[in-house]
């Protein structure tokens, strides 16, 4: 016999296993905070949410820098001419010396200079390949060169022109 009144219902209760029971006795915020202000932080982050939902991780991390850099600026009371100033004072050129090896450090706004930089380190690395492959023919590690070897090993004069018209450049 089916009984459809509220009172069976009510007799018949669905099996909770320990697990179940626990999570639902316990309670949703820590203990000691307000509910209140719970979900003011909750508004407050679902907010920023919104506005950043569309952006990448490193665009989100990004933002956050700039917010406190802003922050620090305005405690702080410094500028960006103030910290471009401090930038310059930091910066040293160095050149001319008589060591080949030091380069001019370039500037930030000093595109050129950070380019032939560039071409001198690369080509005094072409150069260095060179001599140990020069190197590895003479001492016979290398018995019979490539084509390309070869053609490497003509090249060293071109790249000898180049790298000191470049130095002299600088």
């Amino acid at each position: 016999m089916m009984c459809k009144s509220l009172l069976c219902k009510a007799v018949i209760k669905r099996y909770e296993n320990k697990f179940v029971k626990f999570f639902k006795s316990k309670p949703e915020l820590p203990p000691g905070l307000n509910p209140d202000e719970s979900t003011k932080s909750k508004q407050q982050q679902s907010k920023q949410d919104g506005e950043l939902a569309g952006l990448s991780k490193s665009a989100k991390r990004n933002l956050k820098r700039k917010e406190k850099r802003k922050q620090q600026q305005g405690n702080d009371g410094t500028t960006e001419a103030d910290e471009l100033s401090q930038t310059l004072q930091k910066t040293t050129i160095v050149g001319g010396s008589g060591n080949p090896n030091l380069q001019a450090a370039a500037l930030p706004g000093d595109h050129d200079g950070a380019e032939k930089a560039k071409k001198v380190k690369n080509l005094k690395k072409k150069l260095r390949q060179i001599d140990e492959l020069q190197q590895k023919l003479d001492s016979g590690e290398i018995k019979q060169a490539t084509k390309e070897q070869l053609e490497k090993l003509s090249r060293r004069k071109q790249l000898m022109e180049e790298l000191e018209d470049l130095e002299l450049g600088l």
